[in-house]
């Protein structure tokens, strides 16, 4: 039996995760780091609230079979590029350095299409940095997912995130930019999960997530 961890459990794709998890009965618990308190409740839930920036206080508690990362933020809402690259690249990578470090076995984390570390894009450069950064860990097995625009239930209302998603599926439709294709909070998780159960590791395009 597993046990779980997850990091970005409170964002669209860690809430799918997390519900996908309690679901499944291959995991016996899971374990939420967070930044703040949630109301998710039920028997297999463990919830740690740290504070990122001091790990020392909490990394003993990093233990199980697979850290599932989903953390992650918009430059808006971080406020600048430094402070998006703490939360997406720092605070991340270092949750991978602490789980390989406890022997944790597998590793699957939610990147991007388009990600590369020499793309000329800020975003992009930096989720490809952090796939990079990763596969160097001594995990058994590592699995990069890459998906399109997210969509799903979010708890924060973002208007204009909304309409470039109407807007995209309107694109796709004319057949362009079919690679960078909406997909839905909940197919990414179950991709997640599924990946994880594979025992190999894979980095996984946006066509490759609706099969896994």
């Amino acid at each position: 039996m597993k046990t779980a961890i997850v990091l970005g459990a409170t964002g669209m794709v860690g809430t799918a995760l997390v519900q996908q998890l309690i679901k499944n009965d291959c995991y016996v618990a899971i374990k939420l780091f967070v930044r703040r308190a949630t109301d998710l409740k039920h028997p297999k839930l463990q919830e740690f609230v740290v504070d990122f920036d001091k790990p020392s206080e909490w990394e003993h508690l990093v233990t199980g079979t697979v850290l599932y990362s989903t953390l992650g933020t918009t430059l808006a809402v971080a406020g600048s590029k430094a402070n998006q690259f703490k939360v997406d690249f720092t605070y991340q990578y270092q949750m991978a350095q602490i789980a390989a470090k406890n022997g944790v076995e597998s590793y699957v984390l939610v990147s991007s299409t388009g990600a590369k570390a020499s793309a000329a894009n800020f975003y992009l450069s930096m989720k490809g940095q952090l796939d990079e950064a990763v596969q160097q860990l001594a995990f058994k097995y590592i699995v990069i997912l890459r998906p399109g625009q997210l969509y799903g239930n979010r708890l924060q209302k973002r208007v204009a995130e909304k309409w470039a998603i109407k807007l995209m599926f309107l694109i796709n439709k004319l057949g362009l930019l079919k690679k960078y294709r909406p997909i839905h909070a909940d197919e990414v998780a179950r991709a997640l999960i599924n990946s994880a159960a594979l025992s190999k590791s894979a980095v996984i395009t946006l066509d490759e997530l609706f099969l896994v």
